[in-house]
This record gives C-alpha cells, sequence and structure tokens, in this order.
C-alpha cells in the first residue's frame, strides 16, 4: 500500500476545523498530525522564528511582512480566523473621549504587541473610516516587535522596557487608548476606569460589514514553499479537506439541540441575514479578494512592508473544485 505524505499543521482548536483534526474528514493522499493545543502567540513564534511545522495558521499582516523578508512558507487561501474588531478599542473612561477623533495628539497603546492583525486591521479602519491616522498619535507597545520594520517617518512608536503593562497605563491614564486582540481583565471585571471607544460595537461592526462588506480576516494558514513544489496537489487537497470540515461543523452546529444557549437559532438566523449563509468562505472570490487586498493595502500604508505586492504573488492559487459551498449552514 503506497505510504501518504506526512504533514504537521499548526491551528487553533475552531469547531470549523474539528472533523478534520479528529480524523472524521482525511485530506487524500496526506497523513496530517494536527497540533491545535498551543496558544496562539506559541504558533506564530514557532512558525515565525523556527519554521517547526510543515504549515500552519499565522497572522495575515504578519505573513505579507515574513513573505516579503524571504520566510519559507506561502499562504493558502484557507481563513481560519476572522474577528471585527470595534470591540477591541478602548479608552480611559474619565477622559472624555467619544469618537476616534478626539484621540489626534494623544497617546495609544498597543496591547500584546504592535503587529497583531487586530492592531493592523484597526488602525487601518481607523484611518480610513474613523479620520484617526496612523500618524495622528503617539504609539506604546509592552511587547517588542516580533517581525523588525522600519518605522515611517512620522509614525512614532516606543516599545516600553518593563513597568506597567498597557492596560494598566490606560487605568492610570498614562495613556489614552488601547487596542487589543482580546479582552482587557479590567473590562472584564467591571472596572469604571475603562470604556469601549464605540459602546454599541455591534451596531459599529454592522454599518462597517454592510459599508464594505468585510468580515476582517486575521489569519490564514501558510504551507512551506518547498512541500508546494515538490508536491503540487498538497494545496488543493488540504483546501478541499479543510472545506469539507467546515461544511461538516456548522451542519452539526445548526441542531439547535447541540449548544446551550437560549436564543441561538435567532442569533444564527440573523448572522444569515446579515453575513451570508457562509461568512467563514475560503478561497479568492470576490469577497475575500476585497479583504486579503484591504488588509495588504493597511500593511504596506503603515510602512510594515516595503512594496504591496499582487496577491498572486502571496497566496497560492487554488482550482475551484475545491471549494464546495457551505452555503445556507
Amino acid at each position: 500500500m503506497p505510504s501518504k505524505l506526512k504533514l504537521t499543521l499548526t491551528c487553533g482548536d475552531y469547531e470549523i476545523v474539528r472533523p478534520l483534526k479528529e480524523g472524521r474528514i482525511e485530506p487524500d493522499g496526506i497523513d496530517l498530525t494536527m497540533l491545535c493545543a498551543t496558544s496562539s502567540r506559541d504558533r506564530h513564534w514557532r512558525l515565525d522564528r523556527n519554521a517547526e511545522c510543515d504549515a500552519g495558521e499565522f497572522n495575515l499582516c504578519g505573513y505579507y511582512m515574513a513573505r516579503g523578508r524571504g520566510h519559507p512558507y506561502v499562504a493558502l487561501p484557507i481563513f481560519l480566523h476572522r474577528r471585527f474588531r470595534h470591540g477591541f478599542l478602548f479608552v480611559n473612561a474619565a477622559k472624555g473621549i467619544t469618537k476616534a477623533s478626539d484621540l489626534r495628539g494623544g497617546k495609544f497603546g498597543a496591547a500584546g504587541g504592535f503587529l497583531a492583525a487586530a492592531c493592523t486591521w484597526l488602525r487601518g479602519t481607523l484611518g480610513e473610516h474613523y479620520g484617526l491616522s496612523h500618524k495622528d498619535v503617539t504609539w506604546y507597545t509592552d511587547r517588542p516587535h516580533d517581525i523588525p520594520f522600519a518605522k515611517q517617518q512620522g509614525f512614532e512608536i516606543e516599545v516600553l522596557d518593563g513597568g506597567p503593562s498597557i492596560e494598566d497605563r490606560l487605568l492610570a491614564g498614562e495613556i489614552d487608548a488601547m487596542m487589543s486582540a482580546g479582552y482587557p481583565q479590567s473590562l472584564l471585571a467591571g472596572d469604571r476606569r475603562i470604556a469601549r471607544l464605540f459602546p454599541d460595537y455591534k451596531q459599529a461592526e454592522i454599518d462597517y460589514y454592510q459599508k464594505t462588506k468585510i468580515f476582517p480576516i486575521m489569519h490564514a494558514l501558510i504551507i512551506k514553499q518547498e512541500i508546494v513544489e515538490k508536491h503540487p496537489w498538497v494545496p488543493a487537497n488540504l483546501a478541499y479537506a479543510f472545506n469539507e470540515s467546515k461544511r461538516m461543523a456548522l451542519q452539526h452546529l445548526r441542531n439547535p439541540r447541540i449548544l446551550p444557549l437560549a436564543f441561538f437559532t435567532a442569533a444564527w438566523e440573523e448572522q444569515n441575514a446579515l453575513l451570508g449563509g457562509d461568512p467563514w468562505q475560503y478561497g479568492l472570490g470576490a469577497l475575500n479578494r476585497n479583504n486579503v487586498e484591504t488588509a495588504l493595502r493597511y500593511t504596506y500604508e503603515q510602512g510594515l512592508i516595503k512594496r504591496q505586492p499582487a496577491l498572486e504573488e502571496v497566496f497560492h492559487p487554488i482550482d475551484e473544485w475545491a471549494w464546495g459551498g457551505t452555503e445556507g449552514f
């Protein structure tokens, strides 16, 4: 019996990948080892610094930076993590900040790292849609940059060396605002010193989607270039397996008995009405092309890459047959 190609792949333990992780879906010709127990930070570090796995989930904007610096991976249009981000902008509640433009000339923190896809998306979104350029504030981050880059003139960034965290500095009033990939503990604890820049962030995100048709892609799947060159059939077979895994997972979750949420069906129907039947679609169709091109443009406009390449330079093409639909689940 011919042996299968052994590959290791690291990604989050998402519902849409569990059928693949659990072996209910198997990519044709591939013996896939899925590593899903590590944190997002750890996964990114392993791929970026050590290229430890054959493939993995990676910060989309960070990938654009790494690709431009000769990193040995190429992206596949398989997008495992998306998130609207208006609800991840926070201000010091005592400063009377009610809109983004109030922050001009102020101090803005990027908690947990300046180069997170969430932060690149938010800086670009604030500049394009809310009148606050990334050069209008002084930036602070509490972690060294994972990928070196030359700062733009007028783009002031200070990497803090020890001392209070970005969140603590916001609470103390040392900085005016903060963006984060996750929820601050002070917010979860009900601390009144922290507030959202967009109090009705859900409506802001709906308005943003209706204007742009973008459900922001945070992470893409990347694979070693040498594997694609040696085994050109691998990308499409992985794509088909990931899409089948998503289809199976969504079909399972559609059963209202699965999740212990009283109004789950109503929430699902609301999502479908707003975002369509498959907001997590893969491939480079019109919606996804606009999405990843916007992220690429923001990465370039913020000076994180030296030039803005064509998508064909940074994504390996996948034949249309690999993208079976999940519409309606």
